[in-house]
């Protein structure tokens, strides 16, 4: 099963989408804005892939975070951050069968899923 994690209106999500649709694979879209981000879940994919590559630094909620919240982030610090704010997440997030994705790499889904 592949599940695909993120929010219906994110430009690269659709992009993920329109791919996955184009490649004739089936998944399941989950929309964390709406449905929020299960906490062992996120926690699976933080000990996978390593927090940094998960908590989205550039984007809007980040930015407007007090300084405080901003400092000192190691993996418990971001997990707590991502369950209160999941846009924070970086999109999309891919679980499959072989592994885990984050953000969207057409070589490295290409490589992946097919």
């Amino acid at each position: 099963m592949t599940t695909l994690y993120g929010i219906p209106n994110c430009d690269t999500v659709k992009k993920a989408r329109k791919w996955l649709e184009g490649e004739n694979i089936a998944y399941v879209f989950h929309d964390y804005k709406k449905s929020g981000v299960p906490e062992d879940h996120l926690a699976a994919w933080i000990a996978d892939k390593g927090w940094e590559p998960i908590l989205n630094k550039r984007g809007t909620t980040f930015r407007k975070l007090p300084d405080a919240d901003k400092e000192g982030i190691d993996a418990g610090k971001a997990k707590a951050l991502l369950i209160d704010n999941p846009s924070m997440i970086k999109r999309p997030v891919v679980e499959h069968d072989g592994g885990l994705l984050v953000g969207f790499d057409e070589a490295e889904w290409t490589a992946s899923l097919k």
